[in-house]
């Protein structure tokens, strides 16, 4: 998978004193790679899940508010119980959801292609800081996973996983500038090589 041109992205500059910035600097760029139209369409899944989960306890607590609002405190009390009840479920599905199941996960792709049949392919990618020893700097660390599948899933033609890490200190410079050519080519290798 080849790296985009040098025309095609803006510089990206962090603090590199700072592993979120330097972490989500990594999570952005590999994002733009990878869900370029020759490659794969991004599924916003997780996102769309949690987004959902926290718009409806925000309107459940404004109608709540609205509610408890126009009525005096003695006929309102019930429903603004059941209204903070939801709320906090909803609240807490919202963060359960993001701990045990979204996890890690920073990039969900699927592409189709035409071999024989119709073939769908389909890249998760997790990321995660690996901190610092007196040996090492800190590293920003990939798990992949690929499944290829036919006949709407129901054939599994080939599945893979790697892992990999590199320090943060072969993308970034001493400025916080983002070498993004190596970055692209290092995960452009490992997704490459787990479609093979």
């Amino acid at each position: 998978i080849t790296p985009l041109a040098d025309a095609e992205r803006d510089d990206v500059k962090v603090n590199n004193a700072s592993i979120s910035e330097l972490k989500n600097a990594c999570d952005d760029a590999l994002k733009r790679f990878l869900s370029r139209p020759d490659l794969f369409k991004q599924i916003h899944t997780h996102t769309d899940i949690r987004l959902t989960l926290g718009w409806v306890g925000v309107f459940i607590a404004a109608a709540t508010g609205l509610y408890g609002y126009y009525r005096d405190f003695e006929t309102a009390k019930p429903v603004v119980w059941v209204g903070v009840s939801l709320y906090v479920l909803l609240a807490g599905l919202q963060a359960l959801y993001a701990y045990f199941i979204e996890r890690d996960i920073v990039f969900v792709g699927k592409r189709k292609t035409f071999d024989k049949r119709i073939v769908t392919e389909r890249v998760t990618i997790s990321s995660r800081t690996q901190p610092s020893t007196p040996q090492s700097p800190p590293a920003y660390a990939l798990d992949l996973s690929f499944v290829r599948s036919a006949s709407g899933g129901k054939s599994l033609l080939g599945k893979s996983a790697d892992t990999q890490t590199r320090p943060y200190t072969a993308f970034f410079d001493v400025d916080g500038g983002m070498d993004q050519l190596m970055f692209e080519s290092w995960v452009g290798e490992l997704v490459g090589r787990a479609m093979e």
